[in-house]
């Protein structure tokens, strides 16, 4: 007997004559993409399926949904407040001003805020790095957001507030266990558990030791702040090297201060980077990093790290991270007495970096990060009969030097559409804006004046 499951027509749907930017390393081309439920099944021109529903895309650059490698959702609500504040200025403010205000009810609306931001910007996965957790009930919060939104998200159990402000021995908690348990079924394929830990940096090092351990214990993969800043540059990778903690598990986040040599122990033992050019250069973590990552060929995505001092979309990163490579390389150059005869970095890398080369990086591209048969349909639609694309020479110039979220027209998530036509599907915007503006209330305090205050607060 045939199952209902069998018996069941799959949904189709037909993106029709877009302008395909696969990231497989064939040539961008016009066709048709064909999905059937959460796969692609097919690109190829003039395919004729009476039974789909049809998107048209003639005037639209049809890519891979961005993937964004490192994101704190949670502070979403606090977006603009850190913007002309330097890196220990954020540690100071962050943590001791605002990390205990912190209840499940802003971790809820901080990271569904920040969610669906990052999906109206065609950001289709997140690895959100979630540490300000300091109850089972803020992890509860933060799993129910990422179930709500609709992204596909890789949510990182992060230490507490308390851990976020002492260099201590105070272990990981080991509740990421029950929250993996947690993950409903039917989310399960978009929703995975890992761990975001402290790290040698932030941590001491039995602490460091018994929380890989952990991880690794309950199969978790590990995310964890490294090479940021003064502190970073005190060779942590020898550390973490000389305690057999690294591996093909481990996703680094930042590494500006890293020298080559621990770049290249990162390479060897299979490990992955995220590196958050906009973010690093305004609060000082340290020189570019993006050419040397690829130069040893390191599975590598760009991130947007903190909406507290940038935009969420992923389009001014991948700007930001040519221009600042490109210039420290002239500059270095010049200083030599020379002239670059060609550029350092070009922008199909960098659109590598938030697509193909992500998906390696968060330990996801066998499932996304390209277009192609059998591959999940997180796609992204840019209008290219915008003002700032016509007369479309090159889609993937197009997309890193000019798109922005304005460009973002359609949306999909495993072949659900999530946006369509320039705007968000299913989304109640009055709740949302109602609990993220008691949220920054609360969080800010009452009253006016505690608010100007609070965002203006010095280190």
């Amino acid at each position: 007997m045939t199952s209902s499951a069998e018996q069941r027509t799959p949904q189709r749907t037909l993106i029709r004559n877009g302008w395909i930017v696969p990231m497989t390393g064939a040539a961008p081309r016009r066709a048709d993409l064909l999905i059937e439920d959460d796969r692609i099944t097919r690109i190829a021109a003039g395919i004729d399926d009476a039974d789909a529903a049809v998107i048209p895309a003639d005037d639209c650059i049809v890519l891979p949904g961005f993937i964004d490698t490192h994101r704190h959702l949670w502070q979403s609500t606090l977006r603009h407040l850190a913007c002309d504040w330097t890196l220990p200025e954020y540690f100071t403010t962050l943590r001791n001003v605002f990390g205990p205000r912190f209840t499940p009810d802003d971790i809820y609306i901080g990271t569904l805020l920040g969610a669906l931001e990052a999906l109206d910007a065609g950001v289709t996965t997140v690895v959100d790095f979630s540490h300000n957790l300091s109850t089972p009930d803020d992890a509860d919060a933060a799993l129910a957001a990422h179930v709500e939104a609709g992204t596909r998200g890789l949510l990182a159990y992060g230490g507490s507030n308390d851990q976020a402000r002492v260099r201590d021995d105070s272990r990981h908690t080991r509740d990421a266990e029950r929250l993996h348990d947690r993950v409903p079924t039917g989310h399960r394929d978009r929703v995975s558990i890992a761990m975001a830990l402290r790290g040698p940096e932030f941590s001491l090092l039995d602490a460091t030791i018994d929380d890989w351990r952990l991880a690794r214990e309950l199969g978790m993969p590990i995310t964890v702040h490294v090479g940021g800043g003064l502190r970073g540059a005190g060779g942590t990778i020898h550390v973490l090297d000389e305690n057999s903690l690294l591996g093909e598990d481990v996703l680094f986040v930042h590494c500006n201060m890293l020298s080559d040599d621990e770049l290249r122990r990162i390479a060897e033992t299979g490990g992955r980077v995220s590196t958050s050019p906009e973010v690093e250069a305004n609060m000082g973590h340290g020189p570019p990093v993006v050419r040397r990552l690829r130069e040893h060929r390191i599975p590598a995505g760009i991130s947007v790290d903190v909406c507290t001092n940038v935009g969420g979309d992923l389009f001014a990163p991948m700007r930001a991270a040519l221009a600042l490579q490109r210039g420290h390389d002239h500059a270095e150059a010049l200083a030599r007495g020379e002239a670059l005869g060609t550029v350092t970095l070009g922008v199909r890398d960098v659109l590598e970096m938030t697509t193909v080369d992500a998906a390696r990086a968060c330990w996801q591209h066998d499932r996304i990060g390209t277009l192609a048969p059998g591959k999940l349909a997180d796609i992204v639609l840019l209008r290219a009969d915008r003002l700032n694309v016509l007369p479309g020479n090159d889609p993937v110039a197009a997309t890193v030097s000019a798109c922005d979220v304005s460009n973002v027209d359609t949306v999909l998530v495993g072949g659900r559409v999530v946006k369509r036509d320039g705007c968000l599907l299913g989304v109640d915007f009055d709740r949302l804006r109602e609990l993220a503006n008691a949220s920054r209330d609360r969080l800010q305090g009452a009253s006016a004046g505690n608010r100007a205050a609070s965002t203006r607060v010095r280190v």
